[in-house]
Formats: structure tokens, C-alpha cells, sequence
């Protein structure tokens, strides 16, 4: 005879049995008329701050999106539209939406850290809405977005478990507002390049097609990043014209050329050349041939001779941005280069933050905040999470797929399928010389290691500029940026 359950055991089982549900919040929208002065026009623009609810297999809610659109007035049918988005993993896209290409902008000091509030907040004149209809996105958990319903971190919290919940977002979007006819592009920065060169692929293969993809610093192929005792010699090549071209940037090199993109051809042939050969050979290294690479790592970064001996010609990001200003007490910033601040701990081998990223999140944190309720009109209670590492990033889901073993996340083949089955598909990548997040060298190294006909090759173009990972905090480059932009968007969409 079966023995029945304990009134407490069956209370607990039913409790796990049950799935709970968060809350289902209704979609909000909040509609306001606007203008704003591009190019010595005068564009106005309807903005929409929104969220929109994501659905599982059943139809049932599991995520509230948040958004905000930016399309200007007149047939919109036929003009192009541009979905935004940030990276992190765990990051808003409030930097894009207030530094870059929206119809506003927050001012902050050129490598300086921004003054606390108030904060300025202009039109922006670099602002792509004569070109484009913008919409930028909150990831879920992120900004506005909220896990919801019978949702749960787990179904958004991946490389590819993300894309689903953006494509469905942008599907909905576009059959919404009658989009389907319109040119389509994707503008993702930083691990929102990863997000877009997988989503182009996963949205095309449900029968939407893109004219372009905007990646802004990027990284695909994450083991170009990784800089590990033991590890790929690759990081480090791959870092190398960045220390270079920072280096060059603070006066900090024996003799400093006055041309920075003739130097960094120079260091981009040592670094794929000699010093990849030198890295090759390890422990064979001859010991003149190490003195002699040595001393070139000197002159191309200002590092001692003697310390990067002693790191055996392998300096990862974190120690050159500690060792360049360690006799002034000072480190740069890993987001851009040209950022200098004090750390707590002098003596430390690596930085205790990053100097470039604290110097502006206040500014477009607070200055977000107080545009999308008086501006834009969007009255909620919720806090903007303006990045969420510690919940969103912790809980990355990196693998695709099941795996034997760790292998690091790479995407890049998914931008090479979309691509190929799509002749007509372009592709910028912008760069930031002083960029120690995606270092420009390994995002060249990934797209030249795209397996594609000279045809389709020939539509990835490489842009750069003398700013760090947010190019847009430097006004000239985001100047050019826009420029090249206009550009690209005439070629991709004619």
C-alpha cells in the first residue's frame, strides 16, 4: 500500500508545479509631434515611445519591449527604416538613441568626464532622419523591457534565444505599421553587431529581406577578444594597432608620426607579419629576434622594452590601459582610449573601472530620463535600466546549441549566409581607432575571413575614426560618421 504525501510535501510540490507568472502590463503608447534641422532642412517628425508584448508559442505574454520610433512625416510606405539596438549583453540602447544618429542628442565634453545636472539635451544635426525612419530597442531586461507573464529570463537571455525575441519585435513592428515595403535596415553597436549579423540571417530566413547592416564596433567572433595566459596568440595581434594608434593619441611613443593612418598601416603589417611569427614560435623564439620584436612593441606602443619582455611580448588590453600612465598614477578608459582617469589602487596590474564609461553614463542616463517623460511623454514608474550586466549578463546563455565542450560564441557565418543569399545586402562596419572593447584590427580580421565571392565581398565597406567604441562622443566623427552614412544608405537603398 502506497503511503500518501505529508500535507507540507504536497503543498511544496504543487508550489513547483505551478509556473508563476509575472505581471502582464498592457501596451502603452505615447504619441508627440516634433521637428528638428538636418542638413539646412527642416524635418518634422512624429515620435512614439511604446512598448509592445512579446508572445510565446501559445499566444500567451512573456515580455513587455520598449521603444521608441522616429519616423518623420509624409508616405512612409516606401522610406527606409532602421532598427536600433545596443549590446552589453545586458545593455539598453539608450547611448544610440542620445548620442548618435536620433533627432536628439545630449551634449557631453570631447574625452572629458560630463558634469553632473543639469544636462543639455539639443537637436541633432547628425541625426539620420532625413535619410531614415528610426526605431530604437530596449533588449528585455533592459531600459523598460520587462520579463512578463509565463515569460522567463531564460527565453530571451541567449545569443539565439535574443534574436527570436527581436525578430518577433520587429516582425510585429513592421506589419503594425504597414512596413513591409519599406527598404529595411539594422544598426547594431557592440554586442548589438553580434545580435545583427545573427537576426539579418534569422529574419531573412522567414522571408524578410534587408538592404543593409550598420555595425559599430564590432565583434563577431568573440576568441579574437580573449587575451588568455596559454591561450590564442590572436588577441594580442589584434590589439596591438589600438594600443598603437592610443599610444599615438596621448604622445606617449619615442617619435611620433604625424600621419595616424600611415602609422597604423605600419603597425597592422608588424603585427600580421613579424610579430605574428614571433608569437608563433614560443619558446624557440631566438632570444635576438625577441629583443629585436621587443623593442618594436616599444616604439609602437611606448611601453618599456624591459616590461614587455617580462610579459614575453603579450600585453592584454587590461595592463596596457593600466601601464601607459602608471608613473602619473593614471589609467585610460577601456570604452575609448582618449578617457584618462585616478584609480583606487595604483599599484594594481589592470584598471579598477573604466574612466570613459563613467565619464558620460550620468549625463545620458539622467538626460533619457527626463526627455522620455516631458518630451516624449511616457509616464511609467518603472526604472530605466540603463545597463544590466549583473542579472542579464550573468545569466547569458553563450552556447548555440548543444556542445561537448566551451567554445566561444561566433557569428560570423550567419552574416556570411545572409550575405550570400542575399546579392543585394551591404554591410558597414565603423571603427573606432581608440576602441579596447571590439579592437579594430580583429573586426577586420573576422570579415576578411568571410568565405564570399569578390561580387558580395566588394559590399562590406570599413569606415574609421579618431574616437574610441561610442565614435559618437567625438563631434567631428560623428560628423563623418553621418556622412558616411548618407552615403551608404544611397548606395544600399537607391
Amino acid at each position: 500500500m502506497k503511503r500518501a504525501l505529508p500535507v507540507v510535501l504536497i503543498f511544496v510540490w504543487l508550489l513547483g508545479a505551478t509556473p508563476r507568472s509575472a505581471p502582464v502590463p498592457p501596451e502603452k503608447r505615447s504619441v508627440t509631434q516634433h521637428a528638428v534641422s538636418i542638413d539646412g532642412r527642416r524635418i518634422p517628425y512624429t515620435a512614439t515611445a511604446a512598448t509592445m508584448l512579446l508572445r510565446n508559442e501559445q499566444q500567451s505574454p512573456i515580455a513587455s519591449v520598449f521603444y521608441t520610433a522616429y519616423v518623420a512625416t509624409g508616405d512612409s510606405s516606401r522610406r527606409p527604416i532602421t532598427f536600433c539596438f545596443n549590446g552589453g549583453p545586458g545593455s539598453s540602447s539608450v547611448w544610440l538613441r542620445m548620442g548618435s544618429i536620433g533627432p536628439k542628442r545630449v551634449q557631453t565634453p570631447d574625452a572629458q568626464a560630463s558634469a553632473p545636472a543639469p544636462f543639455v539635451l539639443t537637436d541633432n544635426p547628425y541625426s539620420l532622419l532625413d535619410k531614415t525612419d528610426l526605431v530604437f530597442v530596449d533588449a528585455v531586461g533592459t531600459g523598460f523591457s520587462r520579463v512578463a507573464g509565463k515569460g522567463d529570463g531564460k527565453n530571451f537571455w541567449g545569443v539565439d534565444e535574443d534574436v527570436r525575441a527581436f525578430g518577433q519585435f520587429i516582425e510585429q513592428y513592421v506589419s503594425r505599421n504597414a512596413r513591409w515595403n519599406s527598404p529595411k535596415f539594422l544598426f547594431g553597436e557592440s554586442y548589438g553587431t553580434a545580435r545583427a549579423a545573427n537576426l539579418v540571417n534569422y529574419l531573412q530566413s522567414r522571408g524578410m529581406s534587408f538592404n543593409g547592416v550598420i555595425l559599430l564596433s564590432t565583434v563577431l567572433n568573440f576568441e579574437s577578444l580573449i587575451a588568455t595566459d596559454g591561450g590564442s596568440d590572436l588577441p594580442y595581434i589584434a590589439f596591438l594597432p589600438t594600443q598603437a594608434a592610443t599610444a599615438w593619441y596621448h604622445g606617449k611613443l619615442p617619435n611620433k608620426p604625424a600621419d595616424l593612418d600611415a602609422f597604423l598601416r605600419s603597425v597592422r603589417a608588424f603585427a600580421a607579419g613579424p610579430y605574428t611569427q614571433a608569437l608563433m614560435k614560443g619558446a624557440d623564439l631566438p632570444p635576438a629576434e625577441r629583443d629585436a620584436v621587443a623593442q618594436r612593441l616599444h616604439e609602437y606602443t611606448g611601453l618599456s622594452s624591459v616590461y614587455i619582455l617580462q610579459s614575453q611580448l603579450r600585453v592584454p588590453p587590461g595592463r596596457f590601459e593600466k601601464e601607459l600612465y602608471r608613473n602619473e598614477g593614471q589609467t585610460i578608459g577601456r570604452l575609448d582610449g582618449r578617457f584618462v582617469g585616478y584609480d583606487v589602487d595604483r599599484m594594481g596590474d589592470s584598471a579598477d573601472y573604466d574612466p570613459s564609461d563613467v565619464a558620460m553614463s550620468g549625463a545620458f542616463v539622467g538626460a533619457f530620463n527626463d526627455y522620455v517623460r516631458k518630451d516624449l511623454g511616457f509616464k511609467t514608474n518603472l526604472e530605466y535600466f540603463a545597463t544590466n550586466y549583473p542579472v542579464v549578463g550573468r545569466a547569458w546563455n553563450w552556447n548555440r546549441g548543444p556542445r561537448s565542450a566551451p567554445v566561444a560564441t561566433d557569428v560570423a557565418g550567419d552574416l556570411q549566409n545572409a550575405l550570400v543569399k542575399n546579392p543585394h545586402l551591404h554591410v558597414l562596419s565603423a571603427n573606432g581607432y581608440f576602441d579596447f572593447a571590439t579592437p579594430f584590427f580583429a573586426t577586420e580580421y573576422t570579415l576578411n575571413h568571410l568565405d564570399l565571392p569578390s561580387a558580395i565581398r566588394s559590399h562590406i565597406e570599413f569606415t574609421y575614426y579618431q574616437s574610441g567604441h561610442m565614435i559618437y562622443l567625438n563631434t567631428p566623427a560623428l560628423a563623418k560618421f553621418r556622412s558616411d552614412l548618407v552615403r551608404f544608405y544611397q548606395e544600399a537603398a537607391p
